[in-house]
């Protein structure tokens, strides 16, 4: 059988940056091992599987080892190949998903979406999480399923080199790295996952949802613009609104075709 495929820039208003998402349309879920097979291939931070449904989408999301729960820069993408491919008409979807409904709106800005918190809590200080960053971060703290630290400033966190091995042997499933922003950004921040399979993600929607409240804590604002500091970049606004994270970004298509299964 044959599927389309898509592949976009997330978080991105040119080509080759932001994070690269395929985007696969599908009739029906397939087997999990294969969907796990053809997010491996694409070896990509994440692979979006969509199937149409009930008016709206169902939609997961693979790493190239493992499934996960949220991922917000393949929602992204996701959502724009349905409001720009499949259906140029709407001017919104919603996704059914592991995580809830979500729902994106177009914008002249780009797409907004509506994410689930993550709730944040404070931890003791973790020697392992301060080994593998090489840097003792100032605060840390949990944001589910990742440790979250808090450096000095947005210079330590852009020249931060750390033990990837290191980090893939910690109790969680990645380090979100953060710092108050430089230029016109309100803050910065950096994501490492290895044992998901993702050495570092350049943009990562997701780890916002923890970002977002953590900064809002902080600071008494709901609403900022973000920069993730990986080789590629990527900048998010972000907007806290009760129990709820809005993430504005646009995407931009590298790739159209289909995958033969």
């Amino acid at each position: 059988m044959r599927a389309p495929i898509y592949q976009l820039d997330a978080f991105a208003t040119r080509r080759f940056t932001g994070n690269p998402a395929a985007v696969v349309v599908l009739e029906q879920f397939l087997d999990d091992v294969v969907l796990q097979a053809i997010a491996a291939e694409n070896n990509l931070s994440e692979t979006a599987f969509v199937v149409p449904g009930d008016g709206g989408y169902r939609l997961r999301w693979f790493t190239p080892a493992v499934e996960v729960p949220l991922c917000g820069h393949a929602t992204l993408a996701a959502s724009a190949v349905v409001l720009e491919r499949l259906e140029s008409g709407r001017s919104s979807v919603i996704f059914d998903t592991a995580s809830g409904p979500l729902t994106v709106t177009r914008e002249a800005a780009g797409y907004r979406m509506d994410l689930p918190v993550r709730t944040v809590r404070a931890v003791e200080p973790q020697p392992a999480v301060a080994a593998a960053l090489g840097v003792t971060p100032l605060e840390t703290a949990v944001d589910g399923g990742n440790y979250l630290a808090l450096l000095p400033d947005a210079a330590t966190v852009r020249a931060l080199t750390p033990d990837l091995a290191a980090i893939a042997r910690l109790d969680r499933t990645g380090v979100v790295v953060t710092a108050a922003g430089d230029g016109p950004y309100d803050f910065v921040s950096r994501y490492f996952a290895p044992a998901k399979g993702v050495p570092e993600d350049p943009v990562t929607g997701g780890a916002h949802c923890g970002l977002t409240p953590f900064w809002a804590a902080r600071t008494g604002k709901d609403t900022f613009l973000a920069y993730q500091a990986s080789q590629r970049g990527g900048e998010l606004t972000c907007r806290l609104a009760g129990d709820r994270v809005q993430l504005l970004g646009s995407c931009v298509f590298y790739l159209e075709g289909s995958i033969e299964i």
